[in-house]
């Protein structure tokens, strides 16, 4: 297990525990892993948490015609989701999510952090203009510091975004802390919480740099 031992999971926290989804996180944890294998694991994994995510979303029904006859059936109801990347790693958690629910809207949030003040500037920003009316899914391959996530859906907020859940493979005990306690109204799923944070504030055990591994770059 690489869950942090004796680390209080908050009530807003799902750990998704799939056995699918943990075998192929092991995978994509593997060094040897090449950057094509990784990206198409992250793609896979993305579309199962996916289906976590939306387990509860609200269906109404309506009349249909099937090649027999006229019944009653379930489908979605009001606004479909809308589905935020912060950049650049998010795409690969982004692109899985939308072959689950191709229909989604997609929006981008750009966020560096200032070397000297470490704290996170937004430098992109675009998204529906309906965004307020819709289920918005915040992704980040990564949650570190939690820094980062927090400065993200507080800029959703202040842009009209009511409905809010974030979704990341890995997260730190450090990152649940940060974003749990600057939004404790969003909820928060990840694959696993990690033991700990080192001094390079990278994840540990971890998997890595996400974007260096998704892009082939370091």
């Amino acid at each position: 297990m690489t869950d942090a031992p004796s680390q209080t999971v908050p009530d807003s926290v799902t750990v998704i525990r799939h056995p699918l989804v943990q075998h192929k996180l092991t995978l994509m944890r593997q060094k040897q892993t090449s950057t094509g294998e990784f990206r198409r694991l992250a793609r896979e994994i993305s579309l199962l948490m996916a289906y976590e995510l939306t387990r509860d979303l609200p269906l109404e029904s309506v009349e249909i015609e099937t090649p027999l006859e006229v019944t009653q059936a379930p489908r979605l109801a009001g606004k479909k989701l809308c589905i935020v990347s912060i950049l650049r790693a998010g795409d690969g958690i982004m692109e899985g999510m939308l072959d689950l629910v191709p229909s989604a809207r997609v929006g981008h949030i750009g966020l560096y952090r200032d070397p000297e003040t470490l704290v996170p500037v937004e430098y992109y920003l675009k998204l529906p203009d309906d965004v307020s009316e819709r289920l918005v899914i915040v992704v980040d391959p990564m949650l570190a510091t939690g820094h980062s996530a927090a400065a993200a859906l507080s800029r959703l907020k202040q842009a009209g975004a009511e409905q809010l859940r974030f979704a990341c493979l890995l997260a730190a005990p450090e990152g649940v802390s940060v974003l749990t306690e600057a939004h404790p109204d969003v909820p928060v799923f990840t694959c696993s919480i990690d033991r700990e944070l080192d001094s390079h504030a990278y994840i540990r055990p971890g998997l890595g740099d996400a974007g260096d591994r998704l892009y082939g770059t370091k």
